[in-house]
């Protein structure tokens, strides 16, 4: 039996509702099981190439019926990550705010339509159905977790106007003991604390790696108003607080601004209040229930100090994370729900690893995809490419290292990873300005295999196996300075065990840098740059590559170099527009407030907004249909040496913030239509 879960919006890639809750329809994604077995998944980000895609998810279910060989309609069950009744409470509201025929407010009939729309299959009603979100989160946790019983917590920001649930899994069921209203959310209590440290939605896990750099005590009576703990493991947060306390006693940080000790010291007391809220609703149930083990989900799941205290505290001898713990998780609880209703329950099994996503292809198709790239690129293929791999990073190389299936869920585990040298503690700087353009403060995760991490990290009550980074431990006093790299300021690390059975590649490449330096341990951090998702296929790969510092790149037996490149090299690439980008032409605003017509890209992207591009760029990109090659553009604009050499540059800035796409011609991805590309007068 087939059993597709579905989580994410409900607009196409080219377009923009805002009035959507981006609370709520965010992370889009499709997961297929079989007899209760996940076959595939991916997230819609890995493959439409827009960060926490709430996209309609139609490239992942495509990918998941791809990979089954079957199509739609030999799916027995298609399951949305939210009830019936909440979803057309959003089309109402929708509705009401942007009048249209062209949305139902009716959500099995969109659902239907659109996917008929995409795959050219008419569904009968009956096969699909709607779950509870937090029901969802929950079950996509126990089932995984291998228990025959636990607590399950499911807490995030919000969803079907509750922001998580208690429950007990028992045996193929998970049985509610309490929900949390919307107006206690954690999650919001959190977003809404950092919006006056410079941060947005999606910016919460940089605030917990800030917060280590924090006393939490200077703000602790001031958060201490902020929230209230009840009798029975209940709990008040008061959001209206905080927005007016903060601006009295701190000075609000805008994005771009330095940190002060002032907002290390808020990023503290907010983590510390967190926990005390977490541990007081855990510590009731746990006595209520007895119940010794724990699942959590939910985006809160994803604090992984959060869950490496409660780790460390003994209240629960085991504990699981669902490592996709996220809105994207949701579309995993949804599978596994329609299957067990008809009948085929998730086997009693601990998660292993979560390899679902598109795999690299064959060797002949890989080599094709680089070799495509020959102008840019050196490309030798070895039979030993973890050991020359090895090499690289025992002599300071930082590389790309990109291998099989791609990981469902938000952590690069080895197949879509940049990895380098976990000691020397430069490493830390040297990524950031290379790749990833991020905080100098943020920690780098280390892997390490799973034989040797009771020798460099402190893991409690006898526990061997952390193959998700879902836990914040201790790194051993002895062996902090020696793991410079990926040691953070209060002497932990976000860890990853590599299983030799699980991924035997990865573990591969570790025993291979072992062997050279004596150490089992290599410094692991996600494949992509500040401004895309994780790379998934060879071109994402290539095209970050090229884009970023780094010093190589090995895509399954290939080792790959940059080469010196010429103009030539270049104006031989295609360019073409991302289904997210368009093109305007509009009136604007001055400093000397006069008007004058400027050009854009802009992006539907959230957070995307609009860069300035110049005239002539405005005009080559407009004669773009699909896709050209830029040399016969400029051949057609008549270009000169120095104006080509300038479009060239300012085009591989807009690559390195993927608003354009460069690409061999071979390879490029043809849009269906030109209907985003625009000119806009204002």
């Amino acid at each position: 039996m087939l059993c597709l879960g579905v989580s994410g919006g409900i607009d196409k890639v080219y377009e923009c509702r805002p009035e959507l809750p981006s609370t709520f329809l965010h992370d889009g994604a499709a997961v297929l099981v079989r007899d209760g077995r996940v076959i595939a998944a991916v997230e819609e980000e890995r493959l439409n190439r827009v960060k926490h895609s709430n996209k309609f998810p139609s490239r992942s279910i495509q990918y998941c019926l791809e990979a089954a060989g079957v199509g739609l309609g030999d799916v027995d069950r298609i399951a949305f990550y939210a009830t019936e009744a909440y979803c057309n409470t959003m089309l109402e509201r929708l509705f009401v705010s942007q009048p249209s025929d062209a949305i139902p407010i009716d959500a099995r009939l969109l659902l239907r339509t659109m996917l008929a729309q995409e795959f050219n299959t008419e569904l009968d009603p009956t096969r699909i159905s709607f779950v509870s979100h937090h029901q969802a989160h929950a079950i996509s946790a126990f089932a995984m977790s291998g228990f025959e019983k636990s607590l399950v917590l499911a807490i995030d920001g919000g969803g079907e106007f509750l922001s998580g649930l208690v429950a007990i899994g028992d045996g193929s069921e998970v049985n509610q003991l309490e929900s949390f209203p919307e107006s206690n959310s954690l999650g919001l209590f959190y977003l809404e604390t950092i919006r006056y440290l410079g941060y947005s939605l999606f910016d919460e896990y940089k605030v917990m790696g800030l917060a280590p750099y924090g006393d939490p005590v200077p703000y602790r009576k001031l958060f201490e108003q902020f929230y209230e703990l009840g009798d029975y493991g209940g709990y008040r947060v008061h959001l209206d607080r905080i927005g007016p306390a903060l601006v009295r006693n701190i000075q609000v940080r805008r994005k771009g601004m330095p940190f002060t000790q002032q907002h290390r010291d808020v990023s503290a007391s907010l983590q510390e209040a967190l926990e005390r809220i977490v541990f007081h609703i855990l510590r009731h149930y746990r006595e209520a229930t007895g119940m010794t083990r724990l699942c959590l989900a939910g985006g809160v799941a994803h604090n992984c100090t959060v869950n490496g205290k409660l780790l460390y505290s003994g209240l629960f001898e085991d504990i699981f994370v669902q490592p996709a713990a996220h809105d994207a998780g949701c579309a995993l609880g949804a599978a596994l729900m329609a299957s067990r209703e008809i009948g085929q329950s998730a086997p009693r099994e601990r998660l292993q690893e979560v390899y679902w996503g598109p795999d690299l292809g064959t060797e002949h198709s890989v080599e094709q995809e680089l070799s495509a790239w020959a102008g840019h690129l050196d490309i030798e293929r070895s039979d030993d490419v973890a050991g020359r791999a090895a090499d690289l990073m025992a002599n300071g190389a930082v590389i790309g290292w990109v291998q099989g299936r791609s990981e469902f869920g938000p952590r690069a585990l080895g197949n879509r990873s940049i990895l380098a040298d976990p000691r020397p503690a430069a490493n830390k700087d040297r990524i950031n300005a290379m790749v990833k353009k991020r905080e100098g403060y943020r920690p780098f995760a280390p892997s390490v295999l799973e034989e040797d991490a009771p020798e460099y990290f402190d893991l409690p009550a006898g526990l061997r196996e952390f193959p998700f980074m879902n836990f914040v431990v201790r790194v051993h006093e002895s062996k902090r300075d020696l793991l410079g790299a990926i040691t953070h300021v209060d002497g932990t690390a976000r860890l990853q065990t590599v299983s030799r059975k699980s991924n035997p590649s990865y573990w591969g490449l570790i025993d291979e840098f072992k062997k050279r330096t004596g150490i089992p341990v290599v410094l692991n951090t996600s494949f992509n740059n500040n401004a895309e998702p994780i790379v998934d296929s060879v071109a994402d790969a290539v095209a970050t590559f090229l884009t970023t510092e780094l010093d190589a790149l090995v895509v399954g037996p290939f080792l790959v170099r940059k080469r010196a490149v010429t103009l030539d090299d270049w104006t031989s690439l295609a360019v073409s527009l991302p289904p997210y980008a368009s093109l305007y032409r509009v009136r604007a605003h001055t400093a000397r407030d006069r008007q004058e017509t400027v050009c854009e890209v802009r992006t539907t992207v959230s957070g995307g907004g609009a860069v300035r591009i110049s005239d002539e760029l405005f005009d080559l990109l407009m004669g773009v249909k699909g896709e050209a090659v830029l040399r016969d553009l400029f051949d057609s604009m008549v270009l000169d040496h120095t104006k080509r050499e300038a479009l060239v540059e300012e085009l591989r800035g807009l690559w390195e913030q993927r608003r354009v796409r460069l690409h061999p011609p071979s390879c490029a991805t043809h849009l269906k239509s030109d209907s985003h590309q625009m000119t806009e007068l204002a």
